[in-house]
C-alpha cells in the first residue's frame, strides 16, 4: 500500500496512484492538522496531489527524489514544516 495512515500523519511511499485519492480525501476530512511524509514517494498522481493541496496538508518530509521535490515545492502553500 503506497499510503500509511497514522493518527494525523500520512506516509506516502513509491507510486501513489489516482486510486488512492478517494480514500485519502475521506481520511483528511476529519484531520485539519494532518501532515504528510513524502520522503519515500517517487510519484504522486495529479488526483492525489489535488486532494493534498486542497486540504492544505503540511509537509513533514519532502521527497528524496530531486525531480519530484523540485516541482512540488513551488506548488505547496507556505506552511511551517
Amino acid at each position: 500500500m503506497p499510503i500509511d495512515y497514522d493518527d494525523a500523519l500520512l506516509v506516502c511511499r513509491g507510486l501513489v496512484s489516482g486510486d488512492d485519492a478517494e480514500e485519502l480525501l475521506g481520511w483528511l476530512q476529519g484531520r485539519p492538522i494532518a501532515k504528510v511524509d513524502l520522503r519515500d514517494c517517487s510519484h504522486l498522481h495529479p488526483a492525489t496531489l489535488q486532494v493534498l493541496l486542497a486540504a492544505a496538508v503540511q509537509i513533514q518530509a519532502w521527497p528524496q527524489e530531486p525531480s519530484l521535490r523540485s516541482w512540488l515545492e513551488p506548488l505547496w502553500p507556505a506552511s511551517p514544516t
